[in-house]
């Protein structure tokens, strides 16, 4: 009897839980939906910001937030990928693992602040990139660079022992076995990782305030002039517009549209994960 009414006490607070959880999140996300989805339409996502015409665009921001995502991931996965695969499957020293994987795990809970005053050193003034979008997109993939890492590097280490064996052992080379049998069996951790920190992209500010500016003017993204290109991402655009011009009503509309944005990366990396996998 004190067995099953413990069972169900347990069971009850777990699903208390999940749905205090589930409910604070759709209590959340509709409330940025129901003050900001008013303000979307067309003029408002296809024009730029101008005080002579009196009107509020965010098609730079728009811009420059897929630049800042594609650039820095284009960066950091293959890097972030290739060290897990070479830490968990070619590394033989456990002592220097080790103290890769716990300057991973620190690296990924510094906070994004620190970051930013490492990519002004680094980029803005070492390599003499100025506050430029650039910048920002490499100082982003040092930042997420130890979640991919870490990320891969459990889902590497999930895939059973057995896998490999029976690769070797029908006469699979090291590299064949990683590439056919070990990275698809390991796709969803990657693509997961992969998610993390994109969403950590999206949602960055401090960073790029500092590295990238805040511009709201349209850039040029020809590959000649992209390296000296300086704006504001989405979430910049959201703090300008909430923090500087208190203009709650275009904050709420730009947090609707980084909502949806990151729905749109989930799925995306979902379905290019199964698509792999499958592959």
């Amino acid at each position: 009897m004190r067995r099953k009414l413990y069972g169900f006490t347990v069971r009850a607070l777990l699903y208390g839980c999940a749905a205090a959880t589930g409910g604070l999140l759709i209590t959340l996300v509709g409330y940025i939906i129901f003050r900001g989805v008013g303000g979307i339409d067309w003029r408002f996502l296809s024009t730029a910001e101008s005080v002579i015409s009196g009107t509020v665009g965010i098609l730079p921001a728009i811009k420059n937030t897929v630049f800042v995502i594609a650039v820095s991931l284009l960066v950091s996965l293959p890097l972030g990928v290739g060290a897990a695969v070479y830490l968990t499957e070619y590394a033989r020293n456990r002592r220097f693992v080790a103290a890769i994987e716990f300057a991973s795990e620190t690296l990924a809970g510094i906070p994004s602040i620190i970051y930013a005053l490492v990519g002004v050193i680094i980029f803005c003034t070492a390599l003499r990139l100025q506050k430029t979008l650039l910048a920002g997109s490499l100082t982003l993939a040092i930042m997420i660079l130890p979640t991919i890492i870490r990320s891969t590097q459990e889902s590497l280490k999930a895939v059973p022992a057995s896998y490999r064996e029976g690769a070797l052992g029908l006469g699979s080379g090291k590299w064949h076995m990683i590439r056919t049998v070990v990275l698809p069996s390991s796709i969803d951790g990657i693509v997961t990782g992969c998610i993390l920190a994109a969403g950590r992209v999206v949602g960055e500010s401090a960073v790029l305030m500092y590295t990238a500016g805040m511009s709201m003017a349209m850039q040029s993204f020809s590959p000649d002039r992209v390296a000296g290109a300086s704006g504001a991402t989405l979430t910049v655009a959201l703090y300008h517009y909430a923090k500087e011009n208190a203009d709650f009503s275009t904050a709420f509309s730009i947090a609707t549209i980084l909502l949806a944005l990151t729905v749109v990366i989930n799925f995306s990396a979902s379905f290019l994960g199964r698509k792999l996998k499958r592959s």
